[in-house]
């Protein structure tokens, strides 16, 4: 009976995937995800600009709204090796015959008139 106590024991803790046990050693990396925002390319962007203009400048956008054409949102997250996780956001809003209007988020552009 011991014996068999014993071996329910090992193999609970073999099937349980070592999740008790932290490996000293183990290489982990960061995790990017979406458009990689910069000061720099926020304060290129100005009132007037074309949406490929801004595209240029910024990348396709991560999430423009079928519905809502006047509206491109660039998000970026990274998760840091060590569990630690940043997010940033900018949304660009442009008028009806699609020129730059607005920019708002994470990032205030220098030059953009307001």
């Amino acid at each position: 009976m011991r014996i068999f106590a014993l071996s329910l024991l090992i193999s609970s803790l073999v099937l349980s995937g070592c999740t008790w046990l932290e490996f000293p050693g183990v290489h982990k990396i960061g995790i990017q995800q979406g458009n990689i925002i910069k000061q720099e390319m926020v304060d290129k962007l100005e009132t007037g600009m074309s949406k490929s203009q801004v595209q240029f400048v910024m990348g396709t956008p991560l999430i423009v709204d079928s519905f809502n054409q006047t509206r491109w949102d660039y998000i970026y997250k990274y998760l840091s090796p060590t569990g630690v996780e940043t997010e940033e956001q900018v949304t660009i809003f442009f008028d009806n015959k699609g020129l730059l209007k607005d920019v708002v988020g994470d990032y205030a552009p220098a030059n953009l008139n307001r």
